[in-house]
Order: C-alpha cells, then structure tokens, then sequence
C-alpha cells in the first residue's frame, strides 16, 4: 500500500473521501521517527488473537498475551524495546507478581521469551517487520534482528490484511526459515494449537482473520461466541423438551379416548 500524496488533486466530480483524505499513516507525528499510530485493524485483530489463544497444558493464569506493550530486550541496553503488534507467552504468570496488569514485558525480569510474535504489516514498517531494512551502527537492531537472534522467538508471523497474504516463520540453526504453507494455517507444536486465516464476522466486521484452531482443526471460540452456543444449546434443549412433553400429552389423550387410562400402564 503505497502513499498518497496530500493535499491530493481535485477532480469533478470529486473523488470519496476514502481516496483522498489522508490516513493516520500519511500524517507526520510528534515523534519525527514515529511511522504512523495503530489503525483500528491493529486494535481489533490483537484482541481476537487474545481471545482465542488457548494453549494446551497451560492454565489460563499462565498465560500472558499482550499488543502494542513495550518488550524489552537487552539488559546491556535496558532503555531498548520493541512493540510486538501481539504476542504470547506461556509459562508466566497472567499477573505481574500474581497480582497487576503489567506496564511492559522485561524479558530479563520474567526469564520467559514469547513462542510466537505476530506482525501486522503497515505502510512504513512493513520493510522492518520483513527484515529488510537496514540501520545504523548507532541504532538499536530492527525487530526482525531482536525476534531472530536476541530473543530466539520460535515462531514468528507476518500477515499483510491488504493482501491476505499470512506468511511464518521457525528458528532452523537460529536463523528464520519461511514454512511453506500449503494452506494459510501454521500448527504450533509446542503450544498445541495453531493459527489460521479465518473468514467470518468479528466485532461486525466480515473479512479475513488471523484465529487460532484446535488439534481437530475446530477454530477456537471466544467467550462471547461460547456464552451464544451455550445460549443456543439450551434453547434447543427447551424446545426438544416441550416437544416431547407435547408428544406425550397427544398420545396420552388418544389413549383415553381409547377408553384407556395411560396412568395404569407400566
């Protein structure tokens, strides 16, 4: 997605102001190094990441995901960090000291590095993301460098929304190697789930999805979407009921008018 150039030129009839008014990636920030502030795909996909990762042998409270929080990562340099659009750890406490929110995620402090960082390609930092930037030697090392060969994260995902385009990668010798994917699903082994593209509806928006799935490839619920299905459950239980309630009042009506008492037969 390349940018515009603003102001844009008027046309008659005039263009929507879908082309032509600029995004929050075409305007200059405070930051003079700052590449735009997340859009609100940023916002909503992390939380469905958050809301469908459950690994398996890990109980919930050990198990932390976070989007956007500052990773620190180099204790040598402890004013550097990243900001992963999401990851997750297992093994952790959901609760720093079992007990607040975290503010940050201090890799030397939690001695846990995360399985699986996700990258939600953007105008300005897709080349970092794909490890394709370059930066100077007084510069702190792009994301791809510290998930690569500071952190050793095991898995690390890439997904550009404007293509549908999911591409991952795994440490082979401590360098990423792209898996071939022969469907747009990544199984994680360690974790025992896995993550997929998934058409369908959240938060009232239809579209593509990064989701994550079970061993029997069934896609992970949330607890709103379960809260639904339980709802569901139990009203087709009710009506199965009434129905046979209805079913037997029928038939033991007839029976009477049979000059049979259906409460003497066994």
């Amino acid at each position: 997605m390349s940018r515009a150039k603003y102001p844009p030129q008027q046309t008659d009839p005039p263009r929507s102001p879908r082309e032509t008014l600029p995004t929050m990636y075409d305007l200059p920030s405070e930051d003079p190094k700052e590449p735009g502030l997340p859009d609100e795909f940023h916002d909503l996909q992390p939380q469905l990441l958050s809301a469908t990762f459950r690994p398996q042998d890990y109980p919930p409270d050990q198990v932390f995901t976070a989007s956007d929080l500052n990773l620190y990562y180099d204790v040598r340099h402890p004013l550097w960090y990243k900001r992963p659009d999401w990851f997750g750890v297992v093994g952790v406490p959901r609760l720093y000291d079992n007990n607040d929110l975290r503010l940050s995620y201090v890799i030397w402090q939690e001695g846990v590095r995360p399985t699986v960082i996700v990258e939600l390609l953007s105008p300005g930092t897709a080349d970092e993301d794909l490890g394709l930037s370059d930066r100077q030697a007084d510069e702190p090392p792009i994301k791809w460098e510290v998930y690569e060969r500071i952190l050793a994260v095991p898995y690390y995902v890439v997904f550009d929304r404007y293509t549908d385009q999911l591409r991952a990668f795994t440490l082979v010798s401590g360098f990423y190697q792209q898996l071939t994917l022969e469907q747009p699903k990544i199984w994680i082994p360690v974790l025992g789930i896995g993550l997929g593209l998934w058409q369908g509806e959240y938060q009232e928006i239809d579209r593509q999805w990064l989701r994550w799935y079970d061993a029997k490839g069934n896609w992970i619920s949330t607890d709103g979407e379960e809260k639904i299905l339980a709802q569901q459950q139990a009203e087709t239980e009710r009506q199965r009921a009434e129905k046979a309630e209805a079913r037997a009042a029928a038939l033991a009506q007839r029976l009477r008018e049979l000059g049979i008492n259906p409460d003497e037969l066994g």
